[in-house]
């Protein structure tokens, strides 16, 4: 078995055409192949089910049976293990393949298998050796995936590791970015052909759990989860930049506030110019995602109730259309920040100083846990100060040390556990949400003041102070329930 590590990105035909141009392949001579891809799998999708892949791809007069394992793409990147053997076309022996489990389940099914989808591209490869260390193809493929009749075009940059670390990887892909608006891909080219195949409608992603252990080094956390982060923000990018949802945003600007929650968790440890570097990069993000999510709350949620409580039509006509006017603005903003060039190379940039950072200068995660969440629950100590009821603001700031402690509380699932830890964390969701009504409020003021002229906004508004001041007994009952709650860590 060998393990494959790439990088894929996708490019316009115009930076396709450039792309032998730039200064970092321009003194290498390309190789050229025309490549023909059969992907097999049983008529219940079993090794899709699996993450298995399972192909003969032809290249000259030579074909080869390949094996991969599958894991989703995260900025681009792909690790994954492969096994390659010359053969037949049709005639599957799987003996090549050492791994057990895997050949088992080759095996049993290798009578179901059958034609699923094939690809077939044009690539031009340049191999590159920086240093007697490194050594690194960039390949460009132009073609076409097909799945039962219907077709996708394919044009796609793969920066693979033949010799090195992943940090070259990521070097390489900054190097080509300088010049060239190459963004990392999320989907591979079987994401989208079975995509073809079955007709998967674009879904939007939440996160998901990170696999974590008590034992690993706090680096090694930190990496897993900033890595889940901006696989669930990429995995929305085209719900956002292609559909009017607002679900879409919300799990990319999700996604992005998880992401900042760890850098502030795992701050204490982690390289200053790290921190000062890309925490306003993603704060800057997060707000212009930010705007976008206002404007579809108050669409969604907000102006239906101030709907039902006014009888004033031609106001509630006007604040409506104003309201639509601005959250189209602003979708068009966040969709501009998701296709720019500077939001592809900073994924790049962060991923690649990601992978670099040290790995056993902080101790292991067993030891970094309680230190971390004692300050995140101290910070909501610090917040809840007396007067918090009647200043919006106040309540905003422990809105977000609550949103902190609860994203840590997400993160340590998988090393903490009993019915105290279970309790606490229900208790900080409950007034994070809470939290969250009230600053809806709050903003839904600020928004109809924008939309409307004084005069017409006045009665609104006090509609929405009477709102808030119904939430704010609840409030207080259960920052007193939390306040009286010992740490379950």
């Amino acid at each position: 078995m060998t393990i494959e590590s790439e990088i894929k990105l996708s490019l316009s035909a115009r930076s396709a055409r450039e792309l032998a141009e730039h200064a970092t392949l321009s003194d290498v001579q390309p190789r050229r192949q025309r490549l023909q891809s059969t992907y097999y799998d049983t008529p219940d999708r079993r090794l899709r089910h699996e993450r298995i892949l399972v192909r003969f791809r032809r290249s000259g007069r030579q074909w080869m049976l390949g094996v991969k394992t599958v894991r989703p793409l995260t900025v681009g990147l792909a690790e994954r293990g492969e096994w390659e053997v010359v053969a037949e076309p049709g005639h599957f022996d799987f003996s090549h393949v050492d791994d057990t489990r895997l050949r088992g389940i080759l095996e049993q099914i290798v009578d179901e298998l059958q034609p699923a989808f094939s690809i077939r591209s044009r690539r031009d490869s340049w191999l590159l050796e920086p240093d007697q260390k490194v050594r690194v193809e960039v390949s460009l493929d132009r073609g076409w995936i097909e799945a039962q009749g219907q077709r996708q075009r394919l044009r796609e940059v793969e920066i693979e590791l033949l010799a090195g670390t992943v940090s070259d990887l990521f070097e390489v892909a900054s190097a080509l970015q300088a010049s060239l608006p190459l963004h990392p891909e999320v989907s591979s080219k079987s994401d989208w052909a079975y995509r073809l195949l079955d007709g998967t409608p674009l879904l939007p992603v939440k996160a998901q759990a990170v696999s974590l252990d008590g034992e690993m080094p706090a680096m090694s956390a930190f990496r897993g989860i900033a890595l889940s982060c901006l696989q669930q923000l990429q995995s929305n990018e085209q719900g956002v930049c292609e559909t009017e949802q607002p679900e879409f945003v919300h799990q990319a600007r999700v996604a992005i506030r998880r992401l900042r929650s760890a850098i502030r968790l795992w701050e204490p440890i982690l390289p200053e110019p790290f921190v000062a570097r890309y925490e306003p990069l993603w704060q800057g993000l997060a707000t212009r995602l930010g705007d976008t999510r206002n404007w579809d709350v108050f669409l969604s949620e907000t102006l239906p109730a101030i709907a039902g409580a006014f009888t004033d039509r031609g106001v509630i006509d006007q604040l409506s259309r104003r309201a639509r006017r601005h959250c189209a603005r602003s979708r068009r903003a966040s969709r501009k920040a998701l296709s720019s060039p500077e939001y592809s190379r900073l994924l790049i940039d962060f991923a690649g100083e990601l992978m670099a950072l040290p790995e056993n200068s902080a101790g292991t995660l067993a030891a970094f846990v309680p230190r971390c969440l004692s300050r995140r629950a101290r910070r909501v100590t610090e917040r809840a100060v007396e007067g918090i009821l009647a200043d919006a603001a106040a309540r905003h700031r422990l809105r977000v040390a609550f949103k902190q402690l609860r994203y840590a509380l997400e993160f340590f699932s998988p090393i903490l556990s009993g019915p105290l830890l279970v309790d606490y964390h229900g208790s900080a969701t409950m007034l994070q949400e809470l939290l969250g009504r009230l600053n809806d409020l709050a903003v839904a003021r600020q928004l109809t003041a924008a939309a409307l002229r004084r005069r017409k906004a006045e009665a609104i508004d006090v509609w929405l102070v009477a709102q808030t001041e119904t939430l704010l007994p609840e409030f207080a009952g259960l920052l007193a329930e939390f306040r009286g709650r010992a740490e379950p860590w």
